[in-house]
């Protein structure tokens, strides 16, 4: 867990609050003496935090094994598991909702295959109807708000879907829309550009300043990065854009309708026919386990191909930004799994030598939360920032028991009805 330093001033305490709850939040649960000494305050600033956390329902104590310990025991601080936040991942052949609680616990996780590409009207109307559905199951707990994770190009000072090429979404105010059928605050970006977040934060990235995070989905690759320790997202919030990059003089073309990409040389579909596995009902952790299973020619085949051209990628990468970790998730987490020493020996085989002897490669650790858990940090910045605020009051909250501020209007094709009632995965 870093250190963060805080200050005793009145004037201060609201950033005070902020640093107590952003420790247990993403560094987990910590004793009163760990945040008195990762923070520099003393032991009577911190138990009066505390107890303004504790009274807003943001997080709660327990008292510590005594058995364990020597001396007085310092009661336990942890990050509640009944404030929570709506995440939402749209892809060309699912649209996956969950329920993540400021603990960092995935309460409810829902896949809902979609027989073809959803619309923005589609996808809103959707995740409008399984959210009515999780406010029942979730009567008693209380929502922040809601994160999307979206697979293309989000405008970061307004969430604007500027293009989402394989959705085939152009300019669409998906986060507007959201908010008038959910009556809830949303907020969206880039799926890769969570990933990292993700990883970074509660993954295989913790205390590291200098990482790349690569995300394979159905909807093509992406990536995010961090570098110095902070978070690179260009001059819009579009940095990361490892899919478009060139690895082979192929005629094969990306969703951007150029030749020889890394998306359009590596792919989840190529993966999945190989294996004879249907798209809309696999995720990532089933074509992992068909992957491994498989002893077929063709299929190994194929992973060879498509470790080639990661590899040259990645190369790439580390040559340009001399990272500490490459993480890689969703179907390319399932190939460097398949064989990591193939991989590994393609990268360092094409990478500066002085410049790969201290990367690491390595799968993500959330596996298939892993975007869920993305999204719902975009949500909780707010209350992080400012835990007095009014999202930030227990009684400010929104319950997901109280029923969206509006109606789902968006037009639901025949062939993708919003489910009635929503069974567990």
């Amino acid at each position: 867990m870093d250190a963060m330093q805080g200050n005793n001033h009145d004037d201060v305490r609201r950033h005070n609050l902020s640093i107590i709850l952003r420790l247990v939040h993403r560094g987990g649960a910590a004793s009163r003496a760990q945040l008195t000494r990762l923070t520099g305050l003393n032991r009577s600033t911190i138990g009066a935090l505390v107890a303004e956390l504790v009274e807003r329902g943001l997080v709660e104590e327990r008292t510590p094994d005594p058995t364990k310990l020597a001396g007085r025991p310092s009661p336990i601080v942890a990050a509640s598991d009944r404030v929570v936040a709506i995440a939402v991942n749209p892809e060309i052949d699912a649209i996956t909702v969950g329920v993540v609680a400021l603990s960092g616990v995935v309460h409810r996780s829902i896949r809902f295959a979609t027989p073809t590409t959803p619309t923005v009207a589609e996808a809103v109307a959707i995740t409008a109807s399984i959210v009515t559905d999780l406010r029942r199951e979730f009567g008693e707990y209380s929502i922040i708000g809601m994160g999307v994770a979206v697979p293309g190009l989000v405008r970061a000072h307004d969430g604007l879907v500027r293009n989402a090429p394989h959705l085939g979404w152009v300019d669409e105010p998906l986060c507007d829309l959201l908010a008038e059928v959910t009556g809830l605050p949303v907020v969206a970006a880039n799926d890769a550009s969570l990933g990292v977040t993700a990883e970074r934060y509660f993954g295989a990235g913790q205390g590291m300043t200098d990482l790349i995070y690569l995300n394979g989905g159905s909807s093509g690759i992406g990536g995010g990065l961090v570098v110095g320790g902070v978070a690179a997202g260009g001059r819009a919030g579009y940095a990361g854009e490892f899919g478009h990059t060139r690895v082979s003089a192929g005629c094969r073309t990306d969703s951007a309708g150029i030749a020889g990409t890394l998306e359009a040389e590596v792919t989840r579909g190529a993966l999945l026919d190989v294996l004879g596995l249907p798209a809309g009902e696999t995720d990532a952790d089933d074509l992992e386990g068909a992957l491994l299973a498989s002893t077929a020619p063709a299929v190994r085949a194929e992973v060879n191909r498509q470790v080639d051209f990661l590899a040259v990628a990645l190369a790439g990468a580390v040559n340009i930004l001399n990272p500490e970790l490459i993480v890689l998730g969703g179907f390319l987490a399932a190939l460097y799994v398949v064989d990591p020493g193939r991989l590994t020996g393609a990268v360092a085989a094409l990478a500066l030598g002085t410049a790969f002897d201290e990367v690491q490669i390595a799968p993500a650790l959330l596996g298939s939360n892993l975007l869920l858990i993305g999204a719902a940090e975009l949500a909780f910045e707010t209350l992080l920032l400012d835990p007095q605020s009014e999202s930030g009051n227990s009684s400010g909250l929104s319950p997901l028991s109280v029923r969206a501020a509006g109606s789902a209007t968006a037009a639901v094709s025949p062939e993708i009805a919003p489910p009635a009632a929503i069974q567990p995965l």
